[in-house]
């Protein structure tokens, strides 16, 4: 019995390191038909709305670039986001060039954040026809598709915040709406991915590298949830960062999306499971010989590099969303209008929408009266499986202090506690 307490307790700890207990309510197909319905409305063509503002040569240090960045700006001005800006300078193989990060945090006192970024720079070449290289699925489309996903959580993020404001979040048995809050959504565009000349560890994802060695070095204020906990080491800007979900060359026809990291496999499994789920309920287009884009098999070797990579060397939890192999396009004056494909950037779309509203449990009112039926079935497995085996230990109390654990999201903190006691 000690023994299984240890094991449980382990685990418990490790599940805090990480934060990846997240209750997991799938959408029903009707909650799912919801969804994609809302507001903003699908993409029209390749070159409408927010794509065509992005399909332009935008290297890092151009005049393009710093268009597509006001153009970024001035959506999330709209929308009322809080916006940080991170320019630098840095040195290259054709010189200094300035760069600028842009991140968006719709609740910049959230203690926690889901972050999902694209870089917004494209690659630099010298010399014309090479030089009008626009990058269309290398990173416009998933930048589009990153604005009109921010379009379509404000309203929803806008109600929960409303209800909390005004003392009446949704209160129902395993689920805390105000706890749910605690977690917010950020997203980053990233500026000087692409090498310059070749790709190496000091020519490649220069706004990357400059942010997150910044974020590892600004360290939380004592008030801040996380520093409260007295976690060691001090907690930095990096700690708020519950997971990375980067995007990068999206929006062909074809896309191969595999799961590169064991820590958040179960990530990848929700948003396949989503892509799924809307497949079976033919709420999204499927092109011919493109039913399955999330493949089975795990991905352990040939890791790609990305913006990812310094905030995963920092250890930060990372889910990489890249098509591999790349598309043939990759790098080419083709990758253009014509390498897109409308049906699959709807179809990304649809699949982001799902995923980052069962991320947060984040629905439209008139859809949320089921979300405890998942989270109430791991309280009573828990609970009921814990009571069977601590035998002369004081079981009601221990059991009632694990059903009310279950009501807040810091529930794993609770189970902790009453281990300690045994």
């Amino acid at each position: 019995m000690t023994a299984f307490l240890v094991y449980l307790y382990s685990l418990l700890v490790l599940s805090v390191s990480a934060y990846q207990f997240r209750s997991n309510n799938p959408l029903s197909t009707s909650q799912l038909k919801r969804v994609i319905e809302l507001d903003p409305p699908q993409f029209s063509s390749v070159t409408d709305g927010h794509l065509g503002k992005l399909l332009i040569p935008r290297p890092s240090g151009s005049e393009n670039n710093t268009l597509v960045q006001n153009y970024i700006s001035s959506v999330f001005s709209k929308l009322r986001w809080h916006e940080e800006k991170s320019p630098f300078t840095a040195a290259t193989p054709i010189g200094d060039i300035d760069f600028t990060n842009l991140i968006y945090t719709f609740d910049p006192d959230a203690p926690r954040k889901l972050v999902l970024a694209a870089h917004f720079d494209s690659k630099w070449y010298p010399d014309y026809p090479a030089n009008q290289f626009i990058g269309a699925t290398d990173s416009a489309a998933p930048c589009a598709i990153l604005l009109s996903i921010a379009e379509f959580l404000t309203p929803l993020l806008n109600s929960r915040q409303s209800r909390i404001s005004s003392g009446q979040p949704f209160l129902r048995d395993g689920f805390d709406e105000e706890e749910e809050a605690e977690t917010t959504v950020q997203i980053i565009f990233f500026d000087g991915e692409e090498a310059f000349h070749d790709w190496t560890d000091t020519d490649s994802i220069y706004g990357a590298r400059y942010l997150a060695e910044e974020w590892s070095e600004t360290y939380l204020p004592p008030a801040h949830p996380l520093t409260r906990r007295r976690m060691h080491p001090h907690p930095t800007m990096l700690s708020t960062i519950d997971h990375l979900v980067l995007f990068d060359l999206l929006g062909n026809k074809h896309s191969s999306i595999r799961s590169f990291f064991r820590e958040t496999d179960w990530l990848f499994d929700r948003m396949a499971s989503g892509d799924e789920r809307l497949r079976e309920a033919r709420l999204i287009e499927v092109e011919k010989g493109e039913d399955t884009w999330f493949r089975t098999e795990k991905g352990r070797k040939g890791m790609v590099g990305d913006d990812h990579i310094p905030f995963l060397d920092r250890g930060v939890s990372v889910l990489h969303v890249i098509s591999t192999p790349f598309p043939s396009v990759w790098h080419t004056i083709a990758d253009d209008t014509t390498a897109l494909s409308l049906p699959a950037i709807r179809r990304w779309n649809r699949i982001l929408r799902v995923f980052v509203c069962e991320y947060l449990s984040l629905f439209p009112e008139d859809m949320g009266m089921s979300l405890d039926r998942d989270i109430d079935m791991d309280k009573d497995s828990v609970v009921n499986g814990l009571s069977a085996r601590t035998i002369s230990a004081p079981k009601t109390k221990l059991q009632n202090e694990l059903v009310g654990a279950f009501s807040t999201k810091a529930w794993i903190f609770k189970v902790i506690e009453c281990l300690r006691t045994i």
